[in-house]
């Protein structure tokens, strides 16, 4: 199983990136797909997620409004849309997709069973 992270980079304050994660080896039509970020010397912060197959995605409230995920379950690929971006969202992102994982758990990256190599966003002021 590989998931593949692209589409960090850097950007101004106020700009916009998008995020794609593209699983091989799994499907993600049932599993819960999960974006989560880890800036310098902090822990790995929870994005967004889909809890299994559900429809309605779950945001931290750090980024309500800001962010949005999706996922295209034919080209088996979860995405995040970022927009507004400030100083504070630099962090390397992640994705994150669990087969298992219950809702209580879904918040927490280690309870994932796999998750992709990161991708550095940096937004500059």
């Amino acid at each position: 199983v590989q998931l593949q992270a692209s589409g960090g980079g850097l950007v101004q304050a106020g700009g916009s990136l998008r995020l794609s994660c593209t699983a091989s080896g799994l499907s993600i039509k049932s599993a819960t797909t999960a974006w989560f970020r880890q800036g310098p010397g902090k822990e790995h912060e929870f994005v967004a997620r889909f809890f299994r197959s559900g429809s309605v995605p779950t945001y931290a409230d750090s980024v309500k409004g800001q962010f949005t995920i999706s996922r295209d379950t034919a080209k088996n690929t979860v995405y995040l849309q970022m927009n507004s971006l400030k100083p504070e969202d630099t962090a390397v992102y992640y994705c994150a997709v669990g087969s298992r994982i219950i809702l209580s758990s879904s918040s927490t990256f280690s309870h994932y069973d796999y998750k992709g190599q990161g991708t550095q966003v940096t937004v500059s002021s």
